[in-house]
């Protein structure tokens, strides 16, 4: 059963794989675009500051506009949401080619800034969209792949678009990215969600929340409804707790892996590539191992947490390219599979009405802090050594994966008592 809908033994819906291909091949457009992005702005400023602002500015539209995607999916068709900031994003990532000196970085912050928008609406409408894409006992292996994805995404999008910056110039780079867009868009035409009773998986279920709430009360609803099923929930509380506590510290190690490639290790654009690259392969190997896990999810998502905090301390007192590279293969490794056990949770804790709902709640909170994390960072860096500055955040990653352990233990024990 697929949300009340029949499928066969052993098939999933059609629709998921035009999902995940849409999503590998805008993604990859995007990965070119932003490490030619990253490697254009060190090259013109030659600042972490420009870093920190260049990738701030990407993840502060999730404040307003994720909550809007997730509200936007409980009323119009899912598909055409998708589709339209697809397009929407074309015209904005060619704008990068005007970009051609230090006077025109606000192009550029500009257009990272109404990118981020498009994917912030998109985001919690395409994840919402996986479980009425899957059988529930296939979620933990859909997200797996959604893990798989990302890597492909980094292996593919990062190295690869290191490489073209660095041979064909940015500019490619950026138009390689438009037409992703185009092709994502085209897929996603063709995506056709379950159908019962000639009527779609999602208005069924928009229609049967809508039956339920009082006229004129539906938002309050949701979010009424939702507080109260996180009330009871101790893994959604985690969730809540990890993209609430995370990302604080998050946005800084996504400045410093350029600032490392270039600035510590002198490997300009390739090098950059190279260590996003080492990303992928994790969250590749990530989708391969998880096909082992079936239980304690939570444990396994804090424990690759911690993982993740001891990894970062690592890495910042490794002084060879190589070894940093490795690094990140593990890190990556244990953060996809924290991720996959996370995003299984909250699908499966969670209402399928309210999930747009509680992922674009999460992609606000996540990508605001990441964000203002960025800032903080580029700020930092102009005052403290890059690897201190790497220390202090697996340090601190570490923390809050204890934190969460020890509420989760407390609050198991008051279960039983």
């Amino acid at each position: 059963m697929v949300n009340g809908i029949t499928v066969p033994a052993g098939r999933q819906p059609k629709g998921y794989s035009r999902l995940f291909a849409a999503g590998l091949i805008n993604g990859i457009g995007d990965r070119f675009s932003s490490v030619a992005m990253l490697a254009l702005v060190l090259k013109l400023t030659g600042s972490g500051m420009a870093v920190g602002i260049s990738l701030g500015v990407r993840v502060l539209p999730y404040l307003f506009m994720a909550p809007l995607g997730g509200m936007l999916a409980t009323r119009l068709p899912r598909k055409a949401i998708m589709i339209a900031v697809d397009l929407l994003r074309i015209p904005v990532a060619l704008s990068f080619l005007l970009v051609n000196g230090e006077s025109r970085l606000w192009v550029l912050y500009a257009g990272s800034f109404l990118m981020a928008a498009g994917e912030a609406i998109y985001s919690p409408v395409r994840k919402s969209s996986i479980p009425l894409l899957a059988d529930a006992s296939a979620l933990l292996r859909i997200n797996g792949l959604e893990q798989l994805m990302n890597g492909c995404v980094l292996i593919l999008g990062a190295f690869i678009g290191g490489i073209v910056s660095l041979w064909f110039g940015p500019d490619m780079a950026f138009i390689v990215n438009a037409a992703s867009f185009l092709v994502a868009a085209l897929l996603l035409w063709g995506l056709r969600f379950p159908q019962s009773d000639g009527r779609s998986a999602v208005r069924e279920e928009e229609e049967a929340f809508q039956e339920s709430a009082a006229a004129g009360q539906e938002t309050a609803g949701r979010f009424q409804t939702l507080k109260v099923v996180a009330g009871g929930s101790l893994a959604l509380q985690i969730v809540i707790g990890y993209e609430l506590l995370v990302p604080v510290i998050n946005g800084w190690d996504n400045v410093l892996i350029s600032v490392y490639a270039v600035q510590e290790f002198h490997a300009g654009d390739a090098g950059v590539g190279a260590f996003y690259a080492a990303l992928g392969i994790g969250l590749s190997l990530s989708f391969f191992a998880g096909r082992l896990l079936q239980k304690r999810l939570l444990t396994i998502a804090l424990t690759g947490l911690l993982l993740e905090g001891l990894l970062h301390m690592t890495i910042s007192a490794s002084s060879h390219f190589i070894h940093v590279f490795f690094l990140y293969i593990l890190l990556s490794l244990a953060g996809g599979l924290g991720n996959a056990c996370l995003d299984t949770l909250v699908m499966r804790e969670t209402p399928v009405q309210l999930q747009p709902v509680i992922f674009g709640m999460l992609s606000a909170a996540g990508g605001t802090l990441v964000g203002i994390s960025m800032l903080g960072a580029g700020w930092l860096l102009e005052y403290v050594e890059p690897r201190m500055l790497g220390f202090a955040g697996g340090a601190g990653f570490a923390g809050i994966a204890l934190v969460l352990a020890g509420y989760a233990v407390m609050r198991s024990r008051q279960k039983k008592v």
